[in-house]
């Protein structure tokens, strides 16, 4: 009797188990459906200066730093060690798409460029055209009002006229309270 006991145990046991088991893999295989639907949100990330070809193009060797400097913005990495190299480098990492890396490179002698080295640029309206979203919100709603629509609303009341010189408007002499029960 104690034997059968123990064996029957044993196979509720086994069972509870096994059942644990089976569940446990189909919570997994739930859990990755779920996974696939839902994605994590991710951001663009746009690190350093963006430098165009037309910004490039206005720069010329024996340029004043100042004026390379008004062109081109505050440089992203400038060395201690190399105090006429600046370095102007531009990275956009965007989801689903070959992350974007460009460098700039302007050297000095004597507080004028002295050389430029650049990767390929793209022009100001190839780089705007990258950071447009893709999401379309519909048309634009026309900011306009007819007669017809403006009757509707009541007219606004005319101002008093000023009192004898006085050209401060006439102060409101209640308002309503503040927090709902006031007064």
């Amino acid at each position: 009797m104690l034997l059968t006991s123990c064996l029957s145990l044993r196979s509720a046991a086994l069972a509870l188990v096994v059942a644990t088991l089976a569940a446990c893999g189909s919570v997994s295989t739930t859990g990755e459906k779920v996974a696939g639907v839902m994605t994590p949100y991710k951001i663009d990330i746009v690190q350093g200066n963006v430098v165009t070809r037309e910004q490039l193009a206005v720069l010329r060797v024996g340029m004043p730093r100042a004026v390379a400097q008004d062109v081109l913005g505050t440089p992203l990495l400038t060395s201690v060690f190399h105090a006429d190299r600046w370095d102007y480098v531009f990275t956009l990492k965007r989801p689903g798409s070959e992350p974007q890396s460009r460098k700039v490179t302007v050297f000095f002698s004597n507080e004028v460029i002295s050389k430029i080295e650049a990767d390929e640029l793209p022009s100001e309206t190839e780089f705007v055209s990258t950071l447009r979203s893709k999401t379309v919100l519909g048309p634009v709603p026309s900011l306009t009002a007819s007669e017809e629509a403006l009757k509707k609303f009541p007219a606004p009341k005319k101002a008093e006229a000023p009192v004898s010189g006085n050209t401060a408007p006439a102060a409101a002499t209640s308002y309503p309270p503040l927090e709902p029960g006031g007064l």
